[in-house]
């Protein structure tokens, strides 16, 4: 399934629903670190392909990096999560949205927070830091063809997700499938909230004493046991 027919499923669903869909589907969860999260208030969502730019203390691999990507990509900046130095600021984002890209992820630090607010791109970032890159390093002959966020390295070959929880990676190849997963999970778990407030409690639906009845008497059986033989969508 093409990226632009997927987006309006994103657009539907949470970064938490697609990580239960990941793990229920048996594919790596890549969640960014806990730090990274949208430098606008309530800061939108995003969701595109790779756009991927590892920084060398120039903003000419983001221009490039621009260049070759498509509208609807992100750009997926690695600053290797430095915290001594900004590396993303309001022209890079205006350039950004200028050329039809979805947003930007930085593994690092932004600045220009206000001008980036006003902006309106999502942008998602580890924090703020007033000084750019004082450092000049030679730039990798491959900073263009994958980047690093926290412990996971991605490429063009992924699509990033990202909301007020945080920023998810999925592979392409396998997004049909995890939205379709997600979409159940999602679907699930709203039938429990509306159950709860017409009061009826989470474990009535679940049948919590079931659960404890059964571990009383077989001590390896797990509540995800439980929940996947009775349907719950909690947890995975």
């Amino acid at each position: 399934m093409k990226q632009v027919e997927l987006a309006p499923r994103f657009a539907a669903l949470g970064t938490a629903h697609l990580a239960d869909a990941c793990l229920r589907a048996g594919i790596r969860v890549r969640c960014a670190p806990a730090p990274l999260h949208p430098v606008v208030p309530a800061g939108g969502r995003v969701a595109g392909r790779v756009a991927p730019a590892r920084h060398a203390g120039s903003v000419d691999v983001f221009l490039e990096a621009i260049e070759q990507a498509a509208a609807g990509d992100v750009l997926v900046v690695d600053n290797g999560g430095r915290t001594d130095e900004s590396c993303v600021g309001d022209l890079v984002v205006l350039e950004a949205k200028a050329a039809g890209l979805a947003g930007v992820v930085i593994w690092g630090l932004h600045r220009d927070t206000a001008d980036i607010r006003a902006i309106g791109l999502p942008v998602f970032s580890a924090g703020s830091l007033p000084t750019g890159p004082l450092r000049l390093d030679e730039r990798a002959a491959d900073a263009l063809e994958s980047a690093s966020v926290g412990q996971w390295r991605v490429d063009r070959m992924d699509l990033v997700v990202a909301d007020e929880d945080g920023a998810l990676f999925l592979p392409t190849a396998e997004a049909a499938g995890i939205c379709s997963l997600a979409e159940m999970v999602r679907d699930t778990e709203r039938g429990q909230a509306e159950r709860i407030r017409a009061g009826v409690s989470l474990r009535e639906q679940v049948r919590f004493g079931d659960f404890l009845a059964r571990r009383e008497r077989e001590p390896s059986w797990t509540f995800r046991d439980h929940l996947r033989a009775v349907g719950g969508a909690i947890e995975e």
